[in-house]
């Protein structure tokens, strides 16, 4: 008697645009997993922590005064005040992020490991952002390096993660899938922002060290970070390239594709119009989030408590709202509500201008109204421009997207530094960001959807 010795076949790659259950949950929880990042490390405590230490590097101390936040610190040979420092080097890291991205989706796109790609990119920010722990009051230049190098990170696994989008969902899902994973990521950064919320009440009086609570905090957003990952890592499943798999060294063909996509531009005028108008909105958006933290607490002069209170309201509320945008795109289209949406963002910037310092109530109300907009504006933007996307450059183009998505704006956090710079006062820094809201929202409200879909090989959805 012979016994036969059969190799199980794997199954076959799913179709593009087909997935199961299971694979678009596992994707739904990438977001749950890298909102850690910008709900407690970007929108809570990194910029006022690294203004702490960048005023104690100035010999000021850790005082909030005016005068100490003008003080001037060196750092890599760039000499900015003080109270400048965070916003100055993430301009830094979204410069840098302009020139790799576009270069990272090159090369995920001709990758046939594109979710072993995310998995690399998740865990290198996941670390850095873990290592926040060790900066101390007298690493300012530890604490800049990670802050670029978590950035950087950050934005090139969500490049990677993006592109799945179109991959695992058809024309007529894409504005529900992609609410999800916005609606996913805003209850996961949430959750872990009410836990760093206990742990700052209960602990703060406890440590003659009050930083150290601080620090576990952003370490606890890493490690949230790289264990969730495993769950997308799981039940994500890679499907070939449709442009092909790179012949020899992955890098070169990714740069040789890049240098082809970039001299097509050209074929889709449409797509690239859209792509303008949400970096020039989306930055205004990322820009309020990355600066609602210090403008809350230097210039309204508001407790770390109320701060994260505000944060955590806006993140439960953006759930509820990208929920409720994503029904509402589905009765009136997903351009007309954007454009709502940004209409309400203006009136929100002029609000904020208008807060009264300790007015711990009224910031409150005001988080509670960006919770409302802010998914809902994310995720249709995301869905939109997925229709705009040639099949086989979906990480190419998110690539170029990311340059100003999530915690990479860079020509806002630059305006508000120079006029921070230049005036001493962040209420002008934040009134500057009625720009690009206004200037995103008319070049949208130009955007011919159905058409542009069209002329990208893709079939529009019954209601844009």
């Amino acid at each position: 008697m012979t016994a036969t010795v059969t190799q199980e076949t794997p199954p076959p790659a799913p179709q593009y645009g087909e997935s199961t259950k299971r694979e678009r949950l596992g994707w739904y929880f990438y977001d749950w997993a890298n909102s850690a990042y910008s709900s407690t490390i970007v929108a809570v405590f990194l910029g006022p922590y690294l203004s702490r230490v960048a005023r104690i590097a100035a010999g000021c101390g850790p005082d909030k005064t005016d005068a100490c936040m003008a003080q001037p610190v060196t750092v890599l040979g760039i000499t900015v005040k003080a109270g400048a420092v965070y916003t100055t080097f993430l301009s830094i890291a979204v410069v840098v992020n302009v020139l790799v991205l576009p270069i990272i989706g090159a090369i995920a796109d001709r990758s046939a490991h594109k979710r072993r790609l995310l998995g690399i990119f998740a865990y290198i920010g996941a670390a850095a952002t873990t290592g926040f722990f060790f900066v101390t009051e007298g690493r300012i230049l530890l604490g800049v390096l990670l802050t670029i190098l978590s950035t950087v990170a950050f934005s090139s696994s969500i490049v990677v993660y993006q592109s799945f989008l179109p991959q695992i969902s058809k024309e007529e899902e894409r504005d529900r899938v992609s609410s999800y994973g916005w609606a996913f990521g805003y209850l996961g950064g949430g959750l872990l922002l009410v836990l760093n919320l206990v742990a700052f009440t209960m602990f703060t009086d406890s440590f003659e060290d009050k930083t150290l609570v601080v620090r576990a905090c952003m370490a606890s957003a890493g490690i949230w970070w790289g264990l969730w990952t495993l769950v997308t890592l799981r039940r994500l499943r890679e499907r070939p390239p449709a442009e092909g798999v790179a012949r020899g060294n992955v890098l070169t063909d990714g740069f040789r594709q890049l240098w082809h996509t970039i001299k097509g531009f050209k074929g889709y005028p449409l797509t690239i119009f859209f792509l303008v108008a949400y970096l020039v909105y989306n930055d205004a958006i990322q820009t309020v989030i990355n600066v609602s933290s210090i403008y809350g607490t230097e210039a309204l002069k508001l407790s770390e408590d109320i701060l994260i209170i505000t944060i955590l309201l806006i993140q439960f509320l953006a759930f509820g709202g990208a929920m409720l945008l994503g029904r509402i795109a589905g009765w009136i289209g997903a351009k007309k509500t954007v454009l709502i949406s940004l209409f309400l963002w203006v009136i929100i910037v002029l609000a904020a201008y208008q807060l009264p310092v300790g007015g711990a109530q009224q910031f409150m109300i005001l988080g509670g109204s960006v919770g409302l907009v802010l998914g809902g504006s994310q995720a249709l933007s995301r869905s939109l421009f997925s229709q705009l996307i040639p099949k086989g450059k979906e990480a190419e183009y998110f690539g170029f997207y990311e340059v100003s998505d999530k915690g990479t704006s860079w020509i806002g956090p630059l305006v508000f530094t120079l006029v921070y710079q230049a005036t001493s006062s962040y209420r002008y820094g934040i009134v500057s960001v009625l720009i690009p809201f206004v200037v995103g929202l008319v070049l949208l409200f130009l955007v011919p959807m159905r058409r542009a879909i069209l002329a990208a090989g893709n079939n529009p959805p019954h209601r844009l």
